[in-house]
């Protein structure tokens, strides 16, 4: 089951105020960048983060689960507590490098 496009909307309505919010559609899921860098992952309506030691102690008491088959383990991101979520993703910003642009491939 992919995610709805109302459901990543509402995710973007949640974390309101953290910086600038954009998403990507990757794969048939989403990507949510704040300020240009890739910090949430919603896959199956549900919004995953990297398991980092930084955000431990926020997400102590997270579930985990993996957004697609052969990813990594990651913490579920409760998106419907907002200050939790605003406090996360202050974080994660920070932590986050700007992705490099990716070079172009001449065509053959």
């Amino acid at each position: 089951m992919a995610t709805s496009v109302e459901y990543i909307e509402f995710v973007c309505d949640q974390i309101k105020g953290v910086g600038e919010i954009r998403y990507k559609k990757m794969f048939g899921e989403y990507m949510v960048y704040v300020n240009n860098k890739p910090v949430l992952l919603v896959c199956d309506n549900t919004v995953f983060v990297k398991k980092l030691d930084h955000i431990m102690m926020q997400m102590q008491a997270a579930q985990l689960g993996f957004p697609y088959q052969g990813a990594k383990e990651h913490y579920i991101l409760d998106i419907e507590d907002i200050a939790l979520s605003k406090e996360v993703i202050g974080i994660l910003e920070e932590l986050t490098p700007i992705p490099k642009p990716r070079k172009k491939t001449a065509k053959k």
